[in-house]
């Protein structure tokens, strides 16, 4: 009985020790993945600002402006370019929503990102664009791959419509959660006209007539917590002139800033964000830690319990079971 115990226990063992580096190595891979149904809204806010008043064409001090950012899955759609690419894939209706200190819309740009759900690189696929453009995108946005590294990654600007590096500087705590910190640098880049002005009887066409360009600097910054590749936090340091052009003959000046400030989450959506990132990270890490070593330890405790066995029935000096005495011929 020993001996068929030690063989099951075996087989046990070798089972468990075998599924540790394929739940690692082939299953996370495969299973962990960005839901195509995700819905994400995020609120910064910039305190001051700086505007441009299109009425004067001079620049303007506010106490506030209020950005809302939101990425919608778009299911269907995601369906549809899976069938065509053979893998799976995110579609991420984004938008980004400017609102100033009265309530009114300062700007509003829209976005449809594809991604792979699985390692988070751009898909380029029909319906990609930024603003109603169509783009080719060739780096990561709003999300880095599962399991990050200390290491640069190639950023998608969407406002300037390139990928530039964005740089590891380090690993850092951001309220008791371990992250790694990025940042970037765009330099003045010239872009394009805004589709969505705030202003009636002011269009991109309008503008583009005038001679006048759009100039774009960016310092962005991401804390990004590294097994789920979410950012926990974020900032930006933007800044947009209107240069040249008869707009601008009025303002007796050849450049005038039409956006600055330095973005910052709010507070109440940094919280909201650490939690969720924190409850995510347990998921994957079950795929990548506790399962893999919690099936090698199970594995190797089987095995020793499987060699004690095996050593045990055959332990010399055991007395050997007496067999019982045959019958004695009964005489007659």
């Amino acid at each position: 009985m020993r001996r068929k115990a030690g063989l099951v226990l075996l087989a046990f063992a070798v089972f468990f020790t075998a599924l540790s580096p394929l739940m690692r190595f082939y299953a996370f891979p495969r299973l962990a993945k960005i839901p195509p149904s995700q819905y994400q809204e995020m609120v910064l806010e910039v305190k001051p600002a700086t505007l441009i008043d299109y009425g004067t064409m001079q620049p303007k001090k506010v106490d506030k402006l209020t950005i809302v950012q939101t990425l919608k899955g778009n299911v269907e759609e995601s369906e549809k370019i899976e069938k065509k690419v053979g893998k799976d894939v995110v579609v991420w209706d984004a938008l980004v929503h400017v609102v100033g200190p009265d309530g009114k819309m300062v700007s509003q740009i829209p976005e449809r990102y594809i991604f792979d759900a699985h390692s988070s690189e751009p898909v380029n696929a029909k319906g990609e664009m930024v603003d109603g453009r169509a783009v080719k995108r060739d780096g990561i946005e709003f999300k880095w791959p599962f399991l990050t590294e200390k290491r640069d990654y190639q950023y998608y600007d969407a406002r300037a419509n390139k990928s530039a590096p964005i740089h590891y500087k380090g690993t850092r705590d951001f309220r008791g959660v371990e992250v790694y910190y990025f940042e970037q640098t765009v330099p003045w880049t010239e872009v394009e006209v805004p589709n969505t002005l705030p202003v009636k009887g002011i269009t991109p066409d309008s503008v583009r007539k005038t001679g006048t360009k759009f100039w774009y600097t960016t310092v962005r910054r991401f804390w990004v917590e590294p097994t789920t590749g979410a950012p926990v936090y974020g900032e930006e340091i933007h800044k947009e002139e209107m240069r040249g052009g008869t707009l601008l003959e009025g303002s007796g000046r050849d450049k005038v800033t039409a956006f600055a400030g330095h973005a910052k989450i709010r507070e109440d959506y940094i919280d909201y964000t650490v939690d969720l990132v924190k409850s995510q990270r347990v998921l994957v890490l079950l795929l990548t830690s506790y399962l893999p070593w919690g099936f090698l330890g199970l594995g190797a405790a089987l095995l020793t319990l499987a060699l004690v066995l095996e050593a045990r029935s055959r332990r010399p000096g055991e007395p050997e079971a007496e067999s019982a005495p045959e019958p004695e011929p009964v005489n007659a």
